[in-house]
């Protein structure tokens, strides 16, 4: 899929640190003397020091292991969380699918859930009538409309939180490792739905650890690692070197 040369996505120098200890706290001192950017006793930098722009239309893997980063920049850029250093722009609107219950209620039922989802980021009540059968069918729970969100099995979850994701029309999509929940005729009906929005211009961030739906969906990678990012090239690059590093350990 061909880019537009403008970025939708520009990160400068981001980092973000968080506490080990609940107990370590900043004081008011720490704060306007300007230390705030130091590490202080049970602190640790989650990210830092990245920076790269996205173009519209590209389609980024995002690669390392567990605990290096990955899930926490898919979060500052659909700004779920704030840095404590650099800064995020993102030009467009952006569709996450993040975590399984984020946004959801547990005590409503499937059918309120769609409806405050979806108003939640920003359909009106009419557009979801008018598609409402569409995100059921898709999520194959017409069953369950009226039960609480919170009887649902995790697959389920993973069902009714893409479809209803997928239709929204912003033009950037997060999409964190939340899909390895569902059963894999879903998953590949998930991944079509995917190739269709990247197919009409849409932007993707795709965390995964699976090597063939990265090279699937992905031309470009951000290598993290220990919180920082060791290398933004393109997928076969990314992954050789990722292969590479842990080869050895």
């Amino acid at each position: 899929m061909a880019t537009d040369s403008s970025p939708v996505i520009e990160v400068e120098n981001l980092g973000i640190r968080f506490r080990r200890n609940r107990k370590s706290r900043r004081n008011f001192k720490d704060l306007f003397a300007g230390r705030n950017r130091r590490t202080l006793s049970g602190e640790f930098w989650a990210l830092r020091g990245a920076s790269f722009t996205v173009g519209a239309g590209e389609a980024i893997g995002v690669v390392g292991r567990n605990g290096q980063g990955k899930s926490t920049l898919l979060k500052l850029v659909a700004e779920v969380i704030l840095p404590d250093e650099g800064s995020v722009s993102v030009h467009g609107g952006v569709a996450p699918l993040i975590e399984i219950t984020g946004g959801f209620v547990p005590e409503l039922t499937v059918r309120d859930n769609v409806y405050l989802t979806a108003g939640l980021h920003g359909m009106k009540r009419t557009e979801v009538d008018a598609r409402f059968d569409e995100i059921i069918d898709f999520a194959e729970i017409r069953d369950f409309l009226d039960t609480p969100y919170k009887h649902l099995s995790s697959g389920m979850k993973v069902r009714i939180a893409f479809s209803v994701i997928s239709r929204l029309e912003e033009p950037i999509m997060l999409v964190d490792e939340v899909l390895a929940v569902g059963d894999k005729g879903f998953r590949e009906k998930c991944y079509r739905r995917i190739e269709e929005l990247l197919a009409g211009g849409r932007t993707l961030f795709f965390v995964s650890h699976n090597e063939n739906d990265l090279r699937r969906f992905c031309t470009r990678g951000l290598y993290l690692n220990k919180g920082e990012l060791v290398l933004d090239a393109s997928i076969d690059e990314v992954l050789k070197r990722y292969n590479a590093d842990y080869a050895e350990v």
